[in-house]
């Protein structure tokens, strides 16, 4: 089976995140990394590889030069091949998920194309289903649970509450990973250094047939959070506080 992982470079959350121009982040001492939820789908499709023999994996990966980090990340895990879709625009979901699917889909035996349910950068949760439309195939999202014989893919999803809803495909299908769903393992040093000998195909943007222009949500301003009022503390005897609390709430934060 030809497997596929979408994957995304986000900014890593511990990095200290700067606006610039009110449209677009400073990305100077910025570090990047695999959207954590990717990792996850990295790993499920090289359990799936490990399982059905002959198979393969690639991963892909759009954006600017700075992704080839992030393929080579996936390749040092283990994926055998890396495709970049190199053009750094800013494209919406509908068309990051275009670009994806007229790779996928050059490869007439593409089988199971795994991604991370969101990125944690824009918490979209948007592109796997909307590649799915495009490859007109079916889709499971928040995927805890995952297995496949080659034909047929079943899996378990969280639909709220603890509740597992499961479903089952038939292949090719596109599966969103979960929190949950494996333990992403470490690249290894041979993996590491194998990954550096290994060519990462590019596929220019323009040869998708996908641009900023077509984009049907724009950004119109990005802005860091404001800052959180520092909590009060109020003294007294419980009865005296609750009492206090009560007042506050009233007359003050006017909620009740």
């Amino acid at each position: 089976m030809n497997i596929y992982v979408c994957i995304k470079q986000v900014p890593d959350t511990e990095a200290s995140i700067l606006v610039k121009e009110g449209r677009s982040i400073n990305e100077s001492n910025v570090k990047w990394i695999i959207s954590p939820y990717d990792e996850y789908a990295i790993e499920e499709a090289l359990k799936l590889k490990e399982k059905l023999t002959g198979s393969k994996v690639t991963a892909l990966c759009l954006g600017p030069e700075r992704v080839q980090n992030a393929l080579r990340t996936a390749l040092a895990m283990g994926v055998d091949a890396a495709v970049h879709i190199d053009g750094g625009a800013a494209l919406d979901a509908q068309g990051t998920a275009r670009a994806l699917a007229h790779v996928i889909r050059s490869d007439k035996e593409f089988g199971v194309t795994f991604l991370g349910r969101q990125a944690i950068d824009d918490d979209a949760c948007q592109v796997h289903l909307l590649l799915a439309e495009e490859l007109a195939i079916p889709a499971a999202t928040n995927v805890l649970a995952f297995a496949c014989d080659g034909q047929k893919v079943r899996v378990e999803r969280e639909i709220g509450g603890g509740t597992r809803e499961v479903i089952e495909m038939s292949v090719p299908c596109v599966v969103a990973a979960a929190k949950g769903l494996n333990t992403p393992r470490y690249a290894s040093m041979m993996g590491i250094m194998k990954a550096k000998k290994i060519e990462i195909r590019r596929v220019a943007l323009a040869e998708t047939g996908v641009d900023e222009a077509q984009n049907k949500v724009r950004l119109l301003k990005l802005s860091a959070p404001a800052e959180k009022p520092q909590g009060r503390m109020i003294p007294g005897e419980p009865a005296e506080a609750v009492r206090e609390l009560v007042r506050l709430l009233r007359e003050e934060a006017k909620v009740l």
